[in-house]
């Protein structure tokens, strides 16, 4: 039996540092790269649900997935981004 790879979106937080003069200053640090990230600070939200394969390019799994009781949406297959055969 095949082992496979599967990339799920999910929406985590994760905290930066960064010394600014004001908090648009620091936002835009964080946006150019300039920020430390504060150690073990990462924290899982939820699986994102609006991302995902392009159902229309992947019909037959998301026909299988169907088979299987699995919700898939008309345009993505929710939360995944990529499944591959090790």
């Amino acid at each position: 039996m095949p082992n496979y790879e599967i990339e799920q979106y999910e929406i985590h937080t994760m905290k930066y540092r960064v010394e600014a003069s004001n908090e648009a200053e620091a936002i835009k640090m964080l946006f150019d790269g300039e920020a430390e990230p504060v150690g073990q600070s990462q924290d899982f939200i939820e699986v994102c649900e609006d991302l995902g394969l392009p159902a229309d390019e992947h019909r037959k799994l998301a026909a299988q997935l169907r088979s299987l009781g699995v919700t898939v949406g008309d345009v993505v297959i929710p939360s995944i981004r990529s499944v591959e055969v090790e």
